[in-house]
């Protein structure tokens, strides 16, 4: 779990089943359950509905029988499963396929758009979670697909809609907001000691001891089982760590330096290499409603 000072500020909230195409409101997540269980018993290749999260709320582990988008219009939710964790700022949403066991958080406000698949939709899509970027056509389709009634008409404009919205969900390019957690005991020691503090800079030889393994065992095996360095692992760490707060309100300066950057403006070329955006561009973002800002 990522947090700063060894606490992440998520509880509980969700959005309450309406009879109307469109459902939100600020309520348990066990009202969100219920709601998303009635509406994936509608027997439609797509549906959707809205909501908004209170600050610092969370999920319980949980999976459904459709595959999921989660489309965060404003805000910042973090998902975890046991694979890894994934951070889905504006402009960019998650995919979870289904049966995936997960957990949602969201550390400030959050707007957020979900849309479940029926499986049979699903095959251009990957097997597991990932980000992806949401183009201005990607949005519309969306938000269309939330508005529609739920029991639409399987001939009518809800359902091209539909079947254009999948086809724009397997073109989206992919945003690095994810960090793999490695199955083996000894690496998952280590990943935990860096959550704990993504700031920490001791040496390889350090986090080989807190693994109980060599310092080539280490290498080795951790980029067998992350596809990354254990350098470009704790970097992105870094990154996912830097996402909530920045939304919260911190300065670009003090997560900066907070997160072990030398200054400032180290960090905002790794942030904007990875998001496409400046921190001041990203904040500015999420104020607006998280739409593109050039």
């Amino acid at each position: 779990m990522l947090g700063h000072a060894g606490s992440s500020a998520f509880d509980t909230a969700a959005e309450l089943p309406s009879p109307e195409p469109y459902v939100t409101g600020i309520v348990g997540h066990l009202a969100a359950r219920s709601a998303a269980e009635r509406l994936q018993a509608i027997d439609r290749p797509v549906v959707g509905m809205a909501a908004e999260f209170a600050a610092g709320n969370v999920g319980s582990h949980h999976d459904h029988p459709r595959g999921q988008i989660e489309y965060a219009l404003t805000g910042v939710m973090t998902a975890i499963t046991d694979h890894g964790t994934w951070v889905v700022p504006p402009r960019t949403a998650l995919w979870i396929p289904a049966h995936t066991m997960h957990q949602v958080r969201n550390w400030g406000p959050l707007t957020l758009r979900t849309l479940y698949l029926d499986m049979e939709v699903c095959g251009a899509l990957p097997a597991e979670c990932r980000v992806f970027r949401v183009s201005e056509l990607l949005h519309a389709l969306i938000v269309e697909m939330v508005a529609a009634p739920h029991e639409y008409d399987l001939d009518g404009r809800e359902a091209r809609i539909a079947e254009l919205l999948i086809g724009e969900l397997a073109r989206m390019p992919d945003v690095d907001l994810h960090a793999p957690m490695p199955q083996d005991r000894r690496l998952a020691r280590i990943c935990r000691a860096v959550l704990k503090d993504p700031a920490a800079e001791h040496d390889l030889d350090h986090w080989a001891a807190v693994g109980g393994m060599a310092r080539r065992t280490l290498t080795r095996q951790f980029r067998r089982e992350t596809g990354l360095t254990f350098a470009e692992w704790r970097q992105q760490i870094r990154l996912l760590e830097a996402l909530p707060r920045l939304a919260s309100g911190e300065t670009v300066t003090n997560v900066a330096l907070d997160l072990g950057y030398d200054s400032p403006s180290a960090f905002t070329a790794m942030f904007r290499r990875i998001l496409g955006a400046s921190p001041r561009d990203y904040l500015r973002t999420t104020a607006e409603g998280g739409r593109a800002v050039g």
